[in-house]
């Protein structure tokens, strides 16, 4: 079990995670309502956008960035064995987070900062929505230097040791988020708030979407980065088996920090301020982020076999019907990797430089992203959460029955929103809109379909109330004697791994450098070219 000053520091993030992420669920269910034929629409379409915008904020920035810090500040106690350095600056960290969410938020929720959560220019919010995510994204960072500090400490006590894999792709995480918030930070800081303090009257909205895009596809990745880590070290361990390739994790982890960032003007195929080469570009390392993906899906499902045929399993498929199917890791597991397929598939067309133009700005997109966050991301979180709270509370969590109906019913509600989603997008309905017109001709036939993404909505807020009473009921349950929390042990343990895979010298340069290619011809171009700036348009 944790000391109890990490305890209450790794809760204290999990809880405010799972909260925020609750009330952004309300908010998406509202949406999906008002813009139902179900309802007749109140008239007033800004306090959608109010919602949209806060509950993209907080499920894009404050919910997964409270998980990365609350797992990593467990990970350095539960791998490294040792107590964590810097407490105090960690919870100056999340007390920036909070103060941040909560200056971002008002005034949202006063209607003046309806920017959505890519925000961009010309289109202004309150100065003091993007005070609140710096705010957000400062407290994150003090997360990465106490990563990268507390692994340091280790290695001067560990010299030459193999860095415990859950500790190397933590740090993975924390230097792929520092590097590509970068981008937003730099947007907002040089570009955004000049003019949000009235210093400026003009903004160069093309340079800002750019800088935007560095951060927006990468970020995915940031989201994603736990939810890996409990693929690899928390699963096979869970179901009795063991994790296939330790090397080829490790891989898994680095090659996303090569190719996860020179990828987000994939999101600017359409914006014609950037050159169709650069976008060819960025689909060529777009298709190459799938590589760590196929590497993962392959070396999990290997791990997984490995499972099943050390509890009996026979055959050629036999291990699969002897995989512990009542294990809700076990469940998590699959069910996020049928969505994280359904997803990955949809992504091929999102990359595509001629395809995009059919679905590009459509309820496609939507359901694309939703499918891989809300969907194969988020159901792992839940997993990560019911694996660590009997360590975080010393008390059992062994109400399976319940966390297997929670899960499955997080991923019927989520293929019940999504892949209606994926089909009227392809027919051509927009995104972002505050309510459709079901009378017209072309939109008649998709009012069905968006009824049937509100039930799906129902379904997804049942989960999410379900898992909250799970883990308050989990601060109830008796008390426990808990075995050493231990991670996943590989097939060869003790294999010695390559220096290049036990350290990140090599790969931050390849991050960096590809960045700077794929990046610096359209920013430099941007920055050269006169007359750019337009007027901003302040929400009053």
């Amino acid at each position: 079990m944790l000391n109890v000053p990490n305890r209450r520091l790794v809760l204290a993030h999990f809880w405010l995670a799972f909260i925020a992420f609750f009330a952004a669920l309300l908010l998406g269910e509202w949406q999906m309502f008002v813009r139902s034929p179900l309802f007749d629409w109140l008239r007033n379409p800004e306090l959608y956008y109010r919602s949209v915008t806060a509950h993209g904020s907080a499920m894009g920035y404050v919910f997964p960035t409270l998980v990365a810090m609350g797992f990593g500040y467990a990970i350095v106690e539960l791998a490294l064995k040792q107590a964590l350095i810097g407490i105090r600056w960690a919870w100056a960290g999340f007390i920036l987070v909070v103060v941040g969410t909560l200056t971002a938020m008002a005034p949202v929720a006063l209607g003046k900062a309806s920017v959505l959560y890519t925000f961009y220019p010309p289109l202004l919010g309150s100065v003091f929505y993007y005070l609140g995510v710096v705010l957000v994204v400062v407290g994150s960072w003090i997360w990465v230097v106490l990563m990268a500090v507390n692994l340091r400490a280790w290695r001067k006590v560990h010299p030459g040791e193999t860095v415990p894999l859950a500790m190397f792709a933590n740090n993975a995480g924390a230097y792929l988020w520092a590097w590509t918030s970068l981008g937003a930070a730099i947007e907002i800081l040089f570009l955004i708030l000049p003019v949000a303090f009235g210093w400026k009257q003009t903004v160069d909205a093309g340079l800002a979407r750019v800088f935007f895009s560095w951060t927006l596809h990468a970020i995915v990745y940031f989201w994603l980065m736990p939810a890996y880590i409990a693929f690899y070290t928390l699963v096979p361990r869970a179901i009795g088996g063991r994790l296939y390739s330790d090397a080829m994790a490790r891989f898994s982890f680095v090659l996303f920090l090569v190719f996860s960032m020179p990828i987000g003007i994939h999101h600017l195929f359409q914006d014609p301020q950037v050159g169709t080469g650069v976008k060819f570009l960025h689909a060529v390392f777009t298709a190459m982020v799938s590589v760590p993906t196929l590497l993962t899906v392959f070396t999990i499902c290997a791990s997984v076999e490995i499972a099943g045929r050390m509890r009996g399993g026979q055959g050629r498929f036999g291990w699969i019907a002897a995989l512990p199917w009542k294990n809700p890791l076990m469940l998590a597991l699959a069910l996020s990797f049928i969505m994280l397929g359904f997803g990955g598939a949809g992504g091929l067309i999102n990359m595509s430089y001629q395809l995009d133009y059919a679905i590009h700005n459509t309820q496609w997109i939507t359901g694309h992203f939703h499918l891989i966050f809300g969907g194969a991301i988020v159901i792992m979180y839940f997993a990560v959460a019911y694996d660590l709270w009997p360590h975080l509370t010393g008390r059992a969590l062994d109400c399976w029955k319940l966390m297997r109906i929670q899960l499955w019913l997080w991923f019927v509600g989520m293929m019940v929103v999504t892949l209606p989603w994926h089909w009227v997008g392809i027919l051509g309905m927009p995104r972002r809109m505050a309510y459709y017109d079901y009378s017209h001709a072309d939109l008649a036939p998709m009012a069905l379909s968006v009824i049937i993404t509100f039930c799906g909505g129902l379904l997804l807020l049942a989960s999410g109330l379900l898992f909250l009473w799970i883990l308050a009921s989990g601060h109830r349950a008796r008390q426990t004697s808990l075995p050493a929390f231990r991670f996943s042990a590989p097939v060869h343990a003790g294999a010695r791994i390559p220096v290049a895979l036990n350290t990140f010298g090599l790969w931050l340069a390849l991050m960096i450098g590809l960045s700077v290619v794929n990046y610096g011809f359209p920013i430099a171009q941007l920055i050269a070219t006169p007359n750019t700036a337009v007027p901003a348009v302040p929400i009053r």
